[in-house]
């Protein structure tokens, strides 16, 4: 019996590879090359599924050049790279993988607040260029993290995981601000108050965002929402890229509308912001947020399973569009 073929679209652990050959034909991209749309579409001939990365976009026009395709697995939690509704009218699974990552990305996002508040990046590019000879009182000053208002927009999985840091560890004040409202049993959890947007943009000390991008949520944070910001507050985005206008946070950035600021994420990633690049109060990684190798591992053999688990199995283990199972 011929076994399924699969296209693995970036580099990934040797031993994931060698999980998924033991169910199928695959095609794999170890030099991680750079595909354009018209490339990732000719590799999927044939192809019954793909394990992809949030970089990769399933669109209407690519799925209807991939009638064979079956299932689409992504190796990040995000998945607004795909088009979820064309795939499901496409006849298309969709899976991605989540769970695995909440914990190692809400240390990180705490790790970002840290690094912002108490102006790690800006310091050591200070030390670095030879600038400090000498102690002064006020010299790379930040903000108070301990005790302070810790305001998270997204209480899903990993908002709440921040939430608990911060109130459980940091003794602060946590408000949240969701699409819902979360259970009492949970609030309490996370020592955590529900606020309106505005309120909490107006009262929080350090912002941080952890929702899932969307055509409502694209500039969440934008030129007006930073002015409701205190001139003190730091903001924190490990959400995704579009969130936040970049463009209008390097303007705040520079009048000192706000403190600073820590991303992970950026519009048109891996491209950055020019003016981002410019101004010192910014502390800037690239997309790292679930980096250890435990979890970015975890986050594969997710992937690998939800292929194996629908192609050869009948059961993904994390559908987003179950329905075209039915």
């Amino acid at each position: 019996m011929t076994r399924p073929s699969i296209l693995v679209t970036r580099a990934v652990f040797p031993d994931v590879l060698d999980h998924l050959r033991q169910h199928f034909e695959v095609e794999a991209n170890q030099a991680d090359d750079a595909w354009s749309a018209d490339e990732l579409a000719q590799r999927l001939q044939g192809k019954a599924g793909a394990f992809t990365s949030g970089a990769d976009p399933i669109t209407a026009a690519l799925l209807a050049r991939c009638p064979g395709l079956k299932i689409c697995a992504n190796m990040a939690v995000g998945y607004n790279n795909f088009d979820v509704p064309a795939m499901t009218a496409a006849g298309v699974l969709a899976t991605n993988a989540p769970d695995v990552l909440t914990e190692t990305t809400a240390d990180f996002g705490f790790a970002l607040l840290m690094a912002t508040a108490r102006r790690v990046t800006e310091s050591e590019h200070y030390l670095r260029a030879g600038k400090w000879t000498r102690w002064a009182y006020d010299m790379f000053s930040g903000c108070e993290v301990h005790g302070s208002t810790l305001g998270i927009i997204g209480m899903g999985r990993i908002g709440q995981g921040i939430a608990k840091r911060g109130a459980l560890g940091f003794g602060m004040k946590v408000i949240y601000h969701n699409r819902s409202r979360l259970d009492d049993a949970t609030e309490g959890q996370c020592r955590a108050t529900y606020v309106g947007k505005e309120a909490l943009l107006r009262t929080a000390d350090h912002v941080v965002l952890v929702v899932p991008y969307s055509k409502e949520s694209h500039h969440t944070i934008g030129a007006a929402e930073l002015a409701l910001m205190k001139p003190t507050a730091t903001l924190v985005n490990i959400a995704r890229g579009g969130i936040v206008d970049d463009a209008a946070l390097a303007v705040a950035l520079r009048d000192k509308r706000i403190a600073g600021a820590g991303l992970d994420v950026f519009e048109g990633e891996p491209k950055v912001h020019p003016d981002l690049l410019t101004v010192p109060n910014v502390v800037l990684t690239p997309h790292i947020a679930s980096a250890t190798v435990g979890t970015r591992r975890a986050m594969a053999m997710l992937a690998a399973d939800n292929l194996i688990g629908y192609l050869v199995h009948g059961k993904p283990l994390t559908p987003l569009n179950p329905e075209v199972m039915a």
